[in-house]
C-alpha cells in the first residue's frame, strides 16, 4: 500500500471504503490502470495468496479494452468477482449482473466513451467506487 498516509487509512473505516481508497490510490499513481486497479485493491483485501502477477490479466482491459467500449473498472470488477469467488459461476453471473445494473445507474451507461463526454476526468474516482462497490457485493 505505497500510496497511503496513515490520514488516508484513518478515512477508510471499512473494507469497502478500503480498497475504494487502495484502487483510486492505484489508478492516481500511474502505476495501473482503472481495471488492474479495481482488480489488484480486490485481490489484496481479498485474496492475498494469488500472487500480484494476476493483475496482469486486467492489462488489455483499460479504457475499454482500447476501443473505448466497457468500462475498464467494470471489466476489472468482473474478473475480481471471479477471482474471490472462483467456481461460484451462477453467484459470479448474479453479481456481474449487479453491478452493471448499479454502474448504468450511477453514470448512465458501461461504455467508457459515453461516461467520458458526461463526466470528463472521472476515472480516478470512478476506479475507487468500482473497487467499493465489488468489495460491498463480496461481504
Amino acid at each position: 500500500m505505497f500510496w497511503k498516509t496513515k490520514k488516508v487509512m484513518a478515512a477508510a473505516d471499512s473494507v469497502p471504503a478500503q480498497v475504494a481508497l487502495e484502487a483510486e490510490g492505484f489508478y492516481r499513481s500511474g502505476r495501473m490502470h482503472c481495471a488492474e486497479a479495481v482488480l489488484s485493491a480486490v485481490r489484496i483485501a481479498f485474496r492475498p495468496d494469488l500472487p500480484a502477477e494476476l493483475v496482469r490479466l486486467a492489462t488489455g482491459f483499460g479504457g475499454g479494452s482500447g476501443t473505448g467500449c466497457i468500462c475498464g473498472a467494470v471489466s476489472g470488477g468482473t474478473m475480481a468477482l471471479g477471482l474471490v469467488l472462483g467456481d461460484e459461476k451462477k453467484r459470479v453471473e448474479e453479481l456481474t449482473k449487479e453491478l452493471h445494473r448499479w454502474f448504468k445507474n450511477e453514470y448512465g451507461a458501461t461504455c467508457c466513451k459515453v461516461i467520458l463526454q458526461n463526466h470528463r476526468k472521472i476515472c480516478p474516482e470512478l476506479t475507487g467506487k468500482v473497487a467499493g462497490k465489488v468489495a460491498e457485493m463480496l461481504l
